[in-house]
């Protein structure tokens, strides 16, 4: 068993300090959402893009990262939107 308190950080593991960040953008097309992150790095920016679907639960509104075959041509036309967003992004001057 690992001691915690000597165990080395887990890169998977969120910051305390990027637990509230947002994302800097964020594109929706019905329930299916694509959210930019921007990352400072030591060699510039850097962008990442997550994915997700809302659906609901009783009440609740929750999300998921499990996509169906209905939700996989909005997927694409989303990841193709984020890239073109992130692109347009790094040609901008400084």
């Amino acid at each position: 068993m690992t001691n915690p308190k000597t165990a080395a950080p887990n890169p998977q593991q969120p910051q305390a300090e990027s637990a509230n960040r947002k994302p800097i953008h964020e594109i929706r097309m019905g329930r299916v959402k694509a959210a930019i992150w921007q990352n400072q790095t030591d060699t510039g920016l850097r962008y990442n893009v997550t994915f997700s679907r809302l659906f609901k639960s009783g009440e609740a509104w929750k999300q998921t990262e499990s996509f169906g075959r209905d939700d996989l041509p909005v997927l694409a036309k989303l990841a193709d939107q984020a890239h073109g967003w992130i692109f347009h992004r790094q040609q901008e001057p400084d």
